[in-house]
């Protein structure tokens, strides 16, 4: 590893690979140790999306930027605008960048954010997520917008292979839409958030492993929300935040490569939850989810997250 500090007390950080494991070095925040909340974000030729959405924003985070061997000059932007850069050696995929970044993180909040996500300053989200992680323990997210301003339904329901599908084919269907669900009038249960956004408490996600590494690129954020219920952490979209996401899928064009990521991906993600690739449909299906450890989040999806006495963890297993 070599670290090399940059203006105003940023550093860039430059992994090598030993074997197939990252030597990742334990973090001391000299910048800002009692800052509240780090903000991660992977790039891999990102140069753009940082230049749209992350140049002269009023950030009061310790922002992190984990670059995956990029080749459009998204270094050296990041070094000029980020608190930290981590260079690693090659492209190893989204989620093992994001843990690369959890592993530096000091604050007791995290939010991993893509780079074409423009954040507000922190004290237009920070205190309201913090409410939610610290009533619910859980993972949370804010409501995606587009630049025009119309929704994005980021936050998802249980990813059964029909809905998925069902979804993808017909993404305003009466069955797309009960997947994939936006215009929320206050904050409430999902089954998982996509990972544009994702936040919560920095000892929690560490107590849940982090990201998939198994997951390169695709279904990581399904996994993610999916382990946090399995857990007791629930995930919650609150709709009082709202982002701008400039969402751009591969896989709606001819990208073969984005195509057999994500096919991979879906191999994974439906051998290690098996429960549903059957139809939601089926008698049998409450007996399977109970199985499964997934009917708690059968149980409280799209509920209305009551709001909390301060100081009081809720139980929704009961």
């Amino acid at each position: 590893m070599r670290q090399e500090r940059l203006g105003q007390g940023a550093f860039l950080i430059s992994y090598t690979l030993s074997g197939d494991s990252l030597r990742l070095p334990q973090f001391h925040s000299e910048r800002d140790p009692m800052s509240t909340w780090t903000v991660i974000t992977v790039t891999f030729n990102s140069r753009a999306h940082l230049e749209r959405h992350w140049l002269q924003r009023d950030r009061s985070f310790h922002w992190i930027v984990v670059d995956n061997q990029s080749a459009d000059g998204t270094v050296d932007l990041a070094r000029e605008v980020a608190d930290e850069v981590v260079v690693l050696p090659e492209n190893v995929g989204f989620s093992r960048a994001n843990n690369v970044g959890l592993s530096r993180v000091a604050s007791p909040y995290v939010a991993f954010v893509n780079p074409d996500v423009s954040v507000p300053p922190l004290r237009e989200w920070g205190g309201r997520f913090a409410e939610l992680i610290d009533d619910y323990g859980a993972l949370v997210g804010p409501q995606l917008t587009y630049g025009d301003g119309s929704v994005q339904p980021n936050a998802r329901g249980l990813p059964y292979l029909g809905a998925k599908v069902g979804n993808r084919l017909r993404p305003q269907s009466a069955r797309g839409r009960e997947y994939a669900r936006a215009e929320f009038q206050v904050p409430t249960f999902c089954a998982w958030l996509m990972g544009a956004a994702v936040a919560g408490a920095t000892d929690s996600v560490r107590g849940l492993g982090g990201w998939d590494e198994r997951y390169f690129l695709y279904y990581e954020d399904h996994d993610l929300g999916l382990r946090a219920w399995r857990s007791g952490v629930p995930v919650i979209i609150d709709p009082r935040v709202n982002w701008v996401h400039e969402w751009q899928r591969e896989t709606t064009s001819l990208n073969t490569r984005a195509w057999r990521r994500e096919l991979q991906a879906m191999r994974h993600f439906y051998s290690e939850y098996p429960a549903l690739l059957y139809p939601r449909s089926l008698r049998s299906n409450s007996r399977r989810l109970q199985r499964a450890g997934m009917k708690t989040i059968a149980d409280n999806l799209w509920a209305r997250v009551p709001m909390a006495s301060p100081n009081t963890r809720r139980d929704l297993s009961t």
